[in-house]
């Protein structure tokens, strides 16, 4: 496999470097590059398997980068800093980090999944999702839905609802479309509620854009516009009150 390092601290770029030469003998890195510019050239030279690349670099972003190429051939694990916007865009599209400082088993587990992907097809999903998702800047669009068979793009305002099922997390979304994915309903409430995504109840989110109405009888609970009754956890009816009205006067 070849490595292209694209970081503009040497740092970074020479700690990433000791700990491919140490772990993957089998890694060559071509190049370690610290500017977009410098990066691009070495892409187009070295052609490489994988890329590490900072997102915040002196002549742009990692993502400004990226769309220069229509298509995106190589795999990508992004370097970064704690930019929590860039960090939650890359999770919902379901594509890697590493944070600095440079810990080796975080660097050795995003190297071993690299290594397993083989469906080109899916990278370019996940590809799609970010660049929507990062071009925003302000609330995330889309997300990668991965079920047991496939992975799936999803807009996040096609999101009604999201029901917690053990481990698992069932999202309802618009055109009766039910999708189960293998991952807590917990991730989830912290990667979209920017979005407008809130939690009502342990085991449920609702989008706001969703709700028609809140009744407060037997307990507290939401009628969504689709009919759906949805239980209010009587500690968090205030916070749900608030997100509402929010909400409604934004």
């Amino acid at each position: 496999m070849n490595v292209v390092i694209i970081d503009d601290e040497a740092p970074v770029r020479n700690a990433i470097k000791a700990l491919l030469n140490e772990k993957f003998p089998g890694i060559i890195i071509m190049a370690s590059e610290g500017t977009i510019k410098n990066g691009y050239e070495a892409i187009l030279k070295y052609k490489p398997d994988l890329l590490f690349l900072d997102i915040e670099l002196p002549d742009g972003t990692g993502f400004d980068l990226l769309e220069k190429f229509r298509q995106i051939p190589f795999k990508i694990i992004f370097v970064t800093g704690h930019n929590e916007y860039a960090i939650d865009a890359i999770k919902v599209s379901a594509l890697d980090y590493i944070l600095k400082p440079v810990d080796a088993d975080d660097l050795c587990h995003a190297v071993d999944k690299a290594r397993e992907i083989l469906n080109n097809e899916d990278q370019q999903l996940k590809f799609q999702a970010l660049y929507e998702n990062i071009q925003s800047r302000k609330v995330l669009k889309k997300i990668i839905l991965h079920t047991s068979e496939h992975l799936q793009l999803v807009s996040v305002n096609d999101i009604i609802r999201a029901e917690a099922d053990s481990n698992y997390t069932r999202f309802f979304l618009s055109g009766n479309r039910k999708v189960m994915v293998s991952r807590t309903i917990k991730e989830f409430e912290a990667l979209l509620s920017a979005s407008g995504l809130i939690r009502v109840h342990q085991s449920h989110l609702v989008n706001l854009e969703f709700i028609d109405k809140f009744y407060k009888k037997d307990g507290g609970y939401l009628l969504l516009k689709n009919g759906a009754k949805i239980p209010v956890s009587p500690n968090m009816k205030k916070q749900v009150i608030q997100a509402i009205h929010d909400h409604l006067y934004e």
